[in-house]
């Protein structure tokens, strides 16, 4: 069942946070008011700043989606990483603006937000827990039909720890309740009965109306006792997979996968993402890094220190992708043929960048171009992808979305050279799954896990 956002909450916590966070700079104004104008303007830029920057993390990682049923663990962890985002860019944006305010006031600021950003999310925890453990909020539900639906919406109600409380199932034919994980109440035609007798909120009918006519009738008498009738339709009956239910107005249209990017808001969310992150390595990182690797391929081996290649990017458009140079220029002939473990053609820089994953760094460009992302399937040789496409019939599936300098599939040991179809599937399924589950933390989880990576180092990195 979908999940829906409660909007109040969402509405609240936002003004709340935003008021907070303009108070613990208002205060400080006041104390300014017989300084020097420049500490009053420097305090102003920071707070509309400082308002920004939470606005866009908060914003990037969703942290004021709130479902009807809380997620706890989703909750504290995106709010958790939206502050220490907005705290680290709160503090480079001061190191750089060189504002005369001292530092002890801006940590004071921070802390103070992340003070009340613990008090109000605790207070919201202790009341969804409260409410989930007391039985007076608790939502007492019915299923009409015992089946394979019937099962999943079960189970689904246990393992989101929602309020909801199924006591069990009607059916005509009946069932031994030693073989179901819930309770048999009955034929149907006692189900009405027995939810007017039990107070019953909600009865969940997974048998279709147009086999059994009757469900109408029963649904309209439900409703007249203001008890909610709902019916589960089983697409598994003319769709044998599993499949993602959209809208258009009130028209529903099931659809092979989800796709969260496809949608434009999720789209800017991503690129203002990208921008960032590639913003940010290339003044921070690739500044200094990349002239003193340029130096030493320089003086490893002979030829350019980059490397351009035309890759398969979205929708199968070519773009040129920018490497360091691993490879030796003299011998390099063919650069269609994956490179190999023991490849004679690397060069001894080149081998150690490829292990560290150092070669990539320069397709942050590519991602502030627009050509790829920080994170997505990673991209092929043009003439491998024909080859791979013509191996696995979902090959193109992956690319409904940029590529990107790490994926799923690489943080998960599926890298390196292709040797036989079930690592080339094995890595098209990785891809496809990350197209179907994405959200900014799951970029930010793969982010992580390829650093250590590069740390700790992976064996099909050569």
């Amino acid at each position: 069942m979908t999940q829906r956002y409660t909007n109040i909450h969402r509405v609240f916590f936002l003004i709340m946070d935003l008021v907070t966070l303009n108070i613990l700079f208002i205060l400080p104004i006041f104390l300014f008011e017989k300084n020097p104008e420049s500490d009053l303007k420097d305090l102003i830029i920071l707070n509309l700043v400082a308002n920004i920057i939470w606005l866009l993390s908060s914003y990037l990682l969703a942290a004021y989606v709130i479902y009807k049923q809380v997620n706890l663990r989703i909750l504290a962890r995106k709010t958790l990483i939206s502050f220490g985002i907005f705290g680290s860019l709160v503090s480079v944006f001061v190191y750089l603006a060189n504002f005369s305010n001292p530092n002890y006031l801006v940590l004071t600021i921070v802390f103070g937000f992340g003070l009340i950003l613990l008090i109000t999310r605790l207070t919201l925890i202790s009341y969804v827990l409260y409410t989930r453990s007391n039985t007076k909020f608790f939502q007492k539900i019915i299923i009409i039909g015992y089946n394979e639906t019937a099962n999943n919406l079960i189970n689904s109600f246990s393992s989101t720890q929602s309020n909801l409380r199924c006591l069990g199932c009607f059916d005509d034919i009946e069932l031994d309740t030693n073989s179901t994980n819930f309770q048999y109440l009955g034929r149907i035609d006692k189900s009405l009965d027995f939810a007017l007798g039990n107070k019953i909120a909600e009865i969940y009918c997974t048998l279709s109306p147009e086999k059994f006519p009757y469900l109408y009738e029963l649904a309209e008498t439900a409703e007249k006792q203001f008890i909610r009738f709902r019916f589960v339709p089983n697409i598994y009956e003319f769709l044998n997979r599993k499949a993602h239910l959209d809208f258009v107005d009130e028209i529903p249209v099931f659809s092979l996968r989800s796709e969260p990017m496809n949608y434009a808001t999720a789209q800017l969310k991503k690129r203002i993402f990208d921008i960032v992150i590639s913003t940010m390595v290339i003044l921070f990182l690739l500044s200094w890094l990349l002239p003193l690797l340029a130096i030493i391929i320089k003086l490893d081996s002979q030829g350019p220190v980059f490397f351009r290649q035309q890759r398969g990017g979205k929708n199968n458009k070519g773009f040129s992708c920018i490497k360091l140079r691993t490879l030796s220029h003299v011998i390099s002939s063919d650069t269609t043929v994956q490179v190999k473990q023991g490849d004679t053609r690397l060069t001894k820089v080149g081998s150690f960048l490829r292990k560290t994953n150092l070669d990539e760094l320069p397709q942050f460009f590519n991602v502030l171009m627009g050509n790829m992302s920080v994170v997505g399937a990673r991209p092929h040789m043009l003439q491998h992808d024909i080859r791979f496409a013509g191996l696995e019939n979902r090959y193109i599936i992956r690319m409904l979305s940029k590529p990107g300098v790490t994926g799923w599939a690489q943080i998960n040991g599926l890298r390196g050279e292709i040797k036989e179809t079930l690592q080339l599937t094995k890595r098209i399924e990785h891809d496809i799954w990350y197209i179907e589950n994405w959200d900014t933390w799951l970029d930010l989880k793969i982010i992580w896990l390829t650093i250590q990576k590069m740390v700790i180092g992976d064996k099909n990195a050569y």
